[in-house]
């Protein structure tokens, strides 16, 4: 009997999921809490582990469609109950493939019984919480293209995310109902995907005769001839077969046949494997910015992913080899040599003098932005801090630290430390406005501000005021390490009460962050630099000495906070700092 896998509920007040990747597919087995599939709220990316082992016998949700907690999405069964639909027509696949860009309309207009049995639909999938539509981009694969499963069809974009839809399955892509530009509602089927060629109905029957011709199936492909009758019904067509054997090597075929350019790319020297990623391989917006950021030509590159997709690893390590090779020339050369590769990667930004749609992810973060600040009163305080200590006690203790703990000793742990030390005694700082109310909270759940490739989020270090410096330090790795990779947690991603953010990272001395709804306060903290600084010496006269110095900021809703209780706050941090006291809390 089938097991129902269901929408889970991936957060406080999430009512809906969207399904952004299926990571398995129909036959395929799986097992017990193996993940089959990745879903995504306006919190977070999640995957779903299967709830028993089996069979994938039906998926109910297609990607990029967006359906309430609790709907089934999915089905999983014994193995005698999968294998009836995909075993209909392999063999014909590959002969039909050629035809299929020129009998796609055919399929649809003479056999629209038969595409329920054989097709499998592509819906506009639910992207996130409240989502209602989306936005087809970019369609990456042409009517008539043979696809992998899991290879991506098109891009589609929503006011949370810009997202690929892979296909649910191997086969062709019979037909798009949904062109470039258009928004339609999510559940809406966009396109299908069938287990033959588009023409492989109409044309199996009278090209049953032609069985020996199966053979030809590499020079089939010739049928790229055929857009001369795209009028004209496929049975008349299936004649002009034989003709197109007059061409068995046009290098036109690999164009439109998935297996040939498979072939070729298995079998071209790594030469070739650039022409594969410009060409038909689809590069992510994500790993499009990777490979900007880090001076990477994507010509260059030879995917390692599904179907020949360019992957994040494959940029970085695009990166590693071009450093290494910069580096070897550059220690017997004239100090002009680094300069050279410095400017490749400095190059231009390719969006320089163009203009582009922003994206439906980007527009919710700015209307947060906006709501933020016309909501609260903002403000924001800076101090000066001394953490020279602190910077000592770390030098001398970081590597006995990695060696127990596994993790690295930073800077943000000790400011985490003291914030939450000071919240205990500043509870306007860890409060929340409800209208007329205000909630002080008898616990520190602290947001940390995390750079990611698709934009800044916020993991939530849950009862942080409980934790030593080991255990931030180890939930702060955690947290932004499962974010970057979209490992994190709906629930992880909300609930805090106050925020620490390390504009710092970047170099900036400080900054002045914008609120974390509902919050009352957020802290930033800048880069530490070494610098003169006056102080007393030991006689009590003034001395001038190198000392390491940050600055902290904390913006704050003046609606509940005045002036006066945000400088005492960081009053009592600064005092911690520099005191330097935190070798209890290293568990050495």
């Amino acid at each position: 009997m089938a097991t129902s896998v269901t929408m889970p509920a991936l957060g406080e007040s999430v009512t809906e999921g969207t399904v952004t990747t299926w990571l398995k597919q129909v036959g395929d087995t799986v097992e017990l809490d193996e993940p089959i599939v990745e879903v995504s709220t306006d919190k977070v990316d999640s995957e779903v582990p299967s709830p028993v082992a089996g069979v994938l016998l039906e998926i109910l949700v297609p990607e990029d469609e967006t359906v309430e907690v609790g709907t089934e999405i999915a089905r999983i069964g014994d193995a005698s109950e999968a294998s009836a639909a995909p075993a209909a027509a392999p063999a014909d696949a590959p002969v039909e493939a050629p035809a299929a860009p020129v009998a796609a309309p055919v399929e649809t207009a003479a056999a629209p019984a038969s595409a329920p049995a054989q097709g499998t639909e592509v819906r506009m999938p639910a992207l996130g919480e409240s989502v209602t539509e989306g936005t087809v981009t970019t369609w990456l694969k042409s009517v008539g293209d043979a696809v992998d499963a899991d290879e991506p069809l098109l891009e589609v974009s929503t006011d949370k995310v810009d997202s690929e839809v892979p296909s649910p399955v191997a086969g062709f892509l019979a037909e798009i109902r949904v062109p470039e530009d258009e928004t339609v509602e999510v559940g809406t089927v966009v396109a299908i995907i069938s287990s033959s060629a588009p023409s492989a109905a109409p044309v199996a029957e009278t090209a049953a005769p032609a069985a020996p011709v199966a053979p030809a199936a590499p020079t089939a492909p010739a049928a790229p001839a055929a857009p001369a009758a795209p009028a004209a019904p496929a049975a008349p067509v299936a004649p002009a077969a034989p003709a197109a054997p007059a061409a068995p090597a046009a290098p036109v075929d690999p164009f439109p046949n998935a297996s040939t350019l498979a072939q070729t790319a298995a079998a071209a020297p790594v030469v070739e494997a650039p022409a594969v990623v410009t060409g038909s391989a689809y590069v992510t917006p994500i790993v499009r910015k990777l490979a900007r950021e880090l001076g990477v030509d994507l010509a260059t590159v030879s995917g390692t992913g599904v179907g020949g997709r360019v992957r994040r690893e494959d940029i970085e390590a695009a990166a590693a080899a071009a450093r290494a090779a910069v580096a070897a020339p550059a220690a017997p050369a004239a100090p002009a040599a680094p300069a050279t590769p410095a400017a490749t990667v400095r190059e231009p930004s390719p969006l320089r003098g163009t203009t582009e749609k922003m994206s439906r992810l980007r527009q919710t973060i700015a209307r947060r932005m906006v709501e933020s600040l016309q909501t609260a009163a903002q403000l924001t305080t800076v101090i000066e801090v001394d953490v020279t200590k602190v910077a000592a006690l770390r030098a001398r203790s970081k590597d006995a630290f990695l060696a127990k703990h596994g993790t690295k000793l930073t800077f943000l742990p000790f400011f985490v430390k003291a914030a939450t030390e000071a919240l205990a005694y500043h509870p306007k700082i860890n409060a929340t406005i409800n209208d007329k109310e205000v909630t002080y909270f008898d616990y520190e759940h602290v947001g940390i501000a995390v750079d990611t490739p698709r934009g800044l989020l916020v993991p939530v270090m849950k009862n942080a005021g409980e934790k030593d410096i080991a255990g931030i330090a180890a939930s702060i790795n955690d947290l932004a390490a499962r974010t970057r990779d979209s490992k994190i947690g709906p629930d992880e991603l909300s609930g805090s009460t106050f925020t620490v953010t390390n504009t710092g990272s970047g170099g900036a001395l400080f900054d002045t962050p914008v609120l974390n709804m509902p919050e009352t306060a957020i802290m930033g903290v800048g880069t530490i630099v070494k610098r003169p600084v006056v102080m007393k010496g030991a006689d009590g006269a003034d001395v001038i000495a190198i000392r390491s110095m940050v600055y902290l900021s904390l913006s704050y809703d003046h609606r509940l906070v005045d002036g006066a209780d945000a400088s005492r706050f960081l009053m009592d941090v600064k005092k911690r700092l520099e005191e330097g006291a935190f070798e209890a809390d290293l568990g050495l």
